[in-house]
C-alpha cells in the first residue's frame, strides 16, 4: 500500500504541477459549457425552424411597407428564422426536411412541405392569426435521415483524430524518447522525416476512413447524389490538412501530456462548432462566422453539398480552395517551427 500510496501521491504533483496540462484542463470545460450554454440557450432551444428571404420588421410594425413582413408567427417563441438571400438553397432544405417553413417576404408568399408534419402546424399557427398577407406555396420532397446528414461528419471525426493522434503523439513521443535526437545524427533530413510520416498517415487514414464508409453504406444505404470520385477528392484534402495540422502542434512539443491537452483544445472547439452534430443554422452569427476557421468545418460542408445535394466542383470549390491554403500554411508553420531535440 506504500508503493500504491508513493506513487498516487507523485502521479497527483506531477499534474498539478505541470502549468501547461492543468490550464488545459481548467480551459477546455469552462469553454464547452459556454458554447453549449449559448447554442442552446434556456428553454430548450428552439422547436421549429422557418427560412426567412428578406428583412423582418420589429413585432408590431404597423407601417404598410411593412404589412407583409409583420407575421406575427415570425416572432413565436421556439421559433427560429434563418435568413437567407435568395430562395433556392431554403427551398432545397425545405424538401429535404432540414427547414420546416420558408417564407419570401419580397414576393409574400410561405412555402411549405405537404409531408412535413413541422410544417402542418406551422401553417395551422400562421392561419389561427386571421387573415394571413402571406399566399401559400408547397414543395414536395422526402426527409432525409439523421444519418446520412451525420456519416459526413462521422468521417470528418474519424480523420480529424486519426490524423491528429497518429502524426502528433508519434513525434512527441519520438522526441521525449531520444528518438528524434538519433534522426539528428544520421543524414535523414527533417523535410524527408516528415514527408515520410505524412505519407504514411494518409494512406493509413484514408484506407481506414474508406472502410469505415463502405462498410457502413453496405447496411444503411447512404444518399448520394453527387459525384463519387469528387468526394474522394475532398476527403483527401482534409486528410492532409489535418495531417499538416498534426505537425505543426507537435513541432517543438516534448510531454505527451502536454500533447493530449493541446489536442483536446483543438479538436474539441472543432467537433461542437463544425457542425458535426447538429446544423448550425438558426445559431448565432458570430457562431457560424467562427466555424470557419476550422478545416474540417469545410470538409463536412462540401462532403454534405456532394452526398446530400450532388453538389459539383464549381459548388464546392470555395471549400477546397481554403483547405489548400489551411494545408499550406500548416506545412509553412510547421517547417519554420519543427526541432529535432
Amino acid at each position: 500500500m506504500r508503493r500504491f500510496w508513493a506513487v498516487f501521491v507523485a502521479r497527483n504533483l506531477e499534474f498539478f504541477r505541470d502549468r501547461s496540462t492543468l490550464i488545459f484542463n481548467l480551459i477546455m470545460p469552462v469553454f464547452l459549457i459556454f458554447g453549449f450554454a449559448f447554442a442552446f440557450p434556456a428553454g430548450g432551444g428552439t422547436t421549429y425552424k422557418i427560412g426567412v428571404v428578406g428583412a423582418v420588421p420589429a413585432a408590431g410594425t404597423s407601417s404598410a411597407a411593412a404589412a407583409v413582413g409583420d407575421v406575427a408567427l415570425l416572432h413565436y417563441e421556439h421559433v427560429s428564422q434563418v435568413p437567407y438571400e435568395g430562395l433556392e438553397k431554403p427551398l432545397d432544405r425545405l424538401a429535404h426536411h432540414q427547414l420546416d417553413m420558408v417564407v419570401d417576404l419580397g414576393s409574400g408568399e410561405y412555402y411549405v412541405n405537404e409531408a412535413s408534419t413541422n410544417g402542418y402546424f406551422l401553417e395551422r399557427m400562421l392561419r389561427s392569426e386571421g387573415s394571413s398577407p402571406l399566399a401559400k406555396r408547397t414543395v414536395t420532397g422526402a426527409a432525409i435521415r439523421y444519418v446520412d446528414w451525420f456519416i459526413p461528419g462521422m468521417i470528418g471525426i474519424n480523420i480529424l483524430f486519426g490524423s491528429l493522434s497518429g502524426v502528433g503523439f508519434v513525434i512527441v513521443r519520438y522526441r521525449r524518447n531520444g528518438v528524434l535526437k538519433r534522426f539528428k545524427a544520421t543524414p535523414l533530413r527533417a523535410i524527408e522525416f516528415a514527408g515520410a510520416q505524412v505519407l504514411s498517415r494518409f494512406f493509413i487514414v484514408a484506407f481506414f476512413s474508406a472502410l469505415v464508409f463502405l462498410g457502413t453504406d453496405l447496411f444503411l444505404h447512404f444518399r448520394m447524389a453527387g459525384s463519387w470520385l469528387l468526394l474522394v477528392l475532398v476527403n483527401a484534402m482534409a486528410i492532409i490538412c489535418m495531417i499538416s495540422l498534426g505537425l505543426v502542434f507537435s513541432s517543438r512539443i516534448k510531454s505527451e501530456e502536454v500533447a493530449g491537452g493541446l489536442m483536446n483544445l483543438i479538436t474539441w472547439p472543432m467537433m461542437i462548432l463544425s457542425g458535426v452534430f447538429f446544423s448550425l443554422e438558426g445559431t448565432p452569427q458570430f457562431m457560424r462566422s467562427l466555424s470557419k476557421i476550422f478545416p474540417i468545418t469545410h470538409y463536412v460542408e462540401a462532403s454534405r453539398a456532394i452526398m446530400l445535394d450532388g453538389a459539383g466542383l464549381a459548388a464546392v470549390s470555395g471549400n477546397l480552395a481554403v483547405l489548400g491554403a489551411m494545408t499550406a500554411a500548416f506545412l509553412l508553420a510547421a517547417a519554420a517551427l519543427f526541432k529535432w531535440e
